[in-house]
This record gives C-alpha cells, structure tokens and sequence, in this order.
C-alpha cells in the first residue's frame, strides 16, 4: 500500500486522476484557496507557486487562477495543466519547453517563458494585459507575436 509519504516523494509523471490524490498534491504544495470541481479541474482564489519543484509535467489541470502562476525552474517540457485564466502573472521561466501550446489564454498581468528551448511562439496566450517576456530563447527567429500585449514585448532581438 502507498503512503501519503511515499505518495508525495516520488516523482509525479502522470497526471492525478482522484480527488483525493489531487487535494493531497494541493496541500503538500501549500496551494491555499483552492476548490477542485467534478471534472477534477482546479481553481485557485489567490497565487499558485511552483518555482523549483522538480517538476516535469503539470500533474492538474488549472482552470482559472485569480493571482499569479509560477512554474519557473523546473524541469517541464509542456504547459498542459496551466490554467485557462490567470488574473496576474505566469511564470514559466527556465524549464525545457520547446512549445508554448497549453499556455493560458488569457493573463492579466505580465507573461514570462524565457530561458527555455522555444522554437516558436505557437501557442502564446490570445491576451496578457502587461508585458511579454520571451528573450533567452535563441530558435526564435523572426517571428511576429500575434498575442493581444498591453505592455511591452521583450524578444530575442534588439528590435522587439
């Protein structure tokens, strides 16, 4: 039989199918303000932090996140789980993705994939009420952003 220790020190690989399993997850990630709906999607009044857990997939699938999304320096190589709305920033910086597909549609604030192994810009959000940041991914090459930016956009070039 698997202990919730056990449970929480192996690495996740697939996605969580209980609710159970998936409220253990939350709580052991100290994710707060979160309610879980029948279809298992996740929602979260407040932020979600994820920096530097040793991530390599997203092992629930986010629906809307009313603060900011950090999923920076793991070690993911697919946005799948992301939330389809986050009210502030998304974070994920300094992983191994290469595509930017499961990203959220919408971000209120400021978006930031840099630092990854992008090698296109397929996928971006449709809105990001702040700035796009997407420097540190040198396959980018000319590539014009079709996301709706409020703020500023932060390429690869000088000319961005």
């Amino acid at each position: 039989m698997k202990t919730f220790k056990n449970f929480i020190t192996e690495a996740i690989t697939e996605k969580l199918t209980t609710k159970e399993d998936i409220q253990k997850w939350l709580d052991e990630m100290l994710i707060k303000n979160y309610s879980i709906s029948s279809n298992l999607i996740v929602n979260v009044k407040g932020d979600v932090d994820l920096l530097v857990e040793k991530l390599t997939i997203i092992p629930v699938q986010f629906g809307v996140v009313t603060g900011n999304f950090i999923i920076s320096m793991n070690y993911l190589t697919s946005l799948k789980g992301s939330p389809n709305k986050v009210g502030g920033s998304f974070y994920c910086t300094d992983n191994k993705l290469e595509s930017l597909e499961g990203s959220p549609k919408e971000v209120g604030g400021d978006f930031y994939c840099t630092f990854n192994k992008l090698k296109s810009l397929k996928g971006a959000p449709v809105k990001v009420g702040g700035s796009f940041y997407y420097y540190g991914n040198p396959d980018i090459k000319d590539e014009k952003l079709t996301t709706k930016v409020n703020g500023y956009i932060f390429g690869n070039s000088e000319d961005d």
